[in-house]
């Protein structure tokens, strides 16, 4: 019977990543920053919410409200 290496989960010395063409670091970096937008909801708001629809329609109404009650920064500057 064979032991088992207890190091074959570990990088050996002679791997020189230096040496090797093609690898570009951050290649889709952006890619998974422009496809990932994880926002964890509290169980009491995911119980509301169910689908991210629910909770973008309910978002949305909040900016309208709050655009409405509150002028934009370069309406405030027209009126002070």
């Amino acid at each position: 019977m064979k032991k088992a290496n207890k190091e074959s989960s570990e990088m050996l010395p002679e791997y020189d990543f230096a040496k090797m063409k093609g690898g570009v670091r951050g290649k889709y970096a952006k890619r998974y920053r422009a496809g990932t937008n994880i926002v964890l909801l509290d169980p009491e708001v995911y119980k509301a919410f169910p689908t991210d629809e629910a909770v973008n329609e309910a978002l949305r109404e909040v900016l309208t409200t709050t655009k409405t009650v509150r002028p934009s920064t370069s309406q405030r500057r027209k009126l002070g």
